[in-house]
């Protein structure tokens, strides 16, 4: 039977891969493919991704239970570090799409964004990494 329990847990994949798959398609139109494809590609995922970020963090806050313990532990860290990505996600959308409106991309702008852009998929990982410990070092049986 499905219960809102199961919600979180449908969700956390999606900020990992939106998130860290718009950070290569920045680094692949920067570094290696001057293509404004991956550009634009990059761009859309760190929306899509800022988006389901929240609604996986939401998700976390609304519907998983209280743990004490170490595993309580572990789960503060985790939504420690989800907080931390989706604040990033929100600043880095919020100055991407005003420098796209402002047709400002190649200004020192760009590269503080491109580094939030990295740092955030680097929080999102350590997110993904507590999420994991979490569940299979303290909610799987053995």
């Amino acid at each position: 039977m499905f219960t809102t329990s199961h919600i979180h847990p449908m969700l956390v994949h999606f900020p990992i891969a939106f998130v860290v798959i718009g950070f290569v398609a920045d680094f692949v139109h920067i570094f290696i493919k001057k293509e404004e494809c991956f550009s634009k590609m990059g761009f859309y995922l760190l929306i899509v991704g800022t988006i389901s970020a929240l609604a996986t963090l939401l998700s976390g806050i609304l519907f998983t239970s209280e743990m004490s313990g170490t595993a309580g532990e572990v789960r503060e860290t985790h939504e420690t570090f989800a907080w931390v990505t989706v604040i990033i996600l929100v600043i880095v959308s919020v100055l991407r799409t005003f420098v796209l409106i402002r047709k400002a991309e190649n200004n020192l702008f760009k590269w503080l964004i491109f580094a939030m852009y990295g740092l955030a998929a680097l929080t999102v990982s350590i997110t993904g990494f507590w999420g994991g410990t979490l569940v299979y070092n303290y909610m799987m049986p053995l």
